[in-house]
């Protein structure tokens, strides 16, 4: 372990102040933890970075700043990597428990409201998720390549902030 230590310690700049660490040092650093976020992320889940959710959102957030910091020096090299794997296997252990219990998926991923029934807004709840008339008109035509919310059914603010429509038939 020690001849591991010996070469790649003044290799990443291990036991060095921040401030003494070198482009190359730095770089290095950085190369290593991309791949090993990339590797993270990859064991995780698939969709956990494309779902937008604030459960997804809170790991990336937190995945970005503890892992920064392997980079920058700010912390120990080895042991922040391991922080950050740690971070990835909560982030999927919840989402296994969100996938078994609905009422634990409600409490971290959130719920979906509705926000259109038969064509009428419902103004309490858009205000709530602060989703404006014009919101909803962008959205609808984004979305639904529709210009007129009376011809829809149903319109929901999902879990991922996003709004899905269903139209009257």
């Amino acid at each position: 372990m020690n001849a591991f230590y010996n070469f790649v310690g003044p290799l990443l700049g291990l036991g060095v102040e921040p401030k003494d660490l070198t482009f190359f040092q730095i770089s290095l650093r950085g190369i290593i933890v991309f791949v090993a976020t990339l590797i993270m992320v990859r064991l995780g889940h698939k969709r956990s970075l494309a779902r937008k959710t604030a459960f997804d959102a809170v790991l990336i957030v937190i995945l970005a700043s503890v892992l920064s910091r392997a980079i920058n020096g700010s912390s120990a090299f080895f042991a922040t990597l391991g922080g950050g794997l740690v971070i990835v296997a909560l982030h999927r252990l919840f989402a296994s428990a969100a996938y078994h219990w609905h009422w634990f998926g409600f409490l971290i991923k959130g719920s979906p409201e509705l926000i259109v029934r038969d064509g009428k807004m419902l103004r309490d709840v858009m205000r709530r998720n602060h989703v404006s008339e014009h919101d909803l008109e962008e959205d609808l035509r984004l979305d639904a390549q529709m210009e007129d919310a009376s011809k829809v059914k149903i319109a929901r603010v999902e879990r991922s902030g996003d709004i899905s429509f269903i139209k009257k038939e």
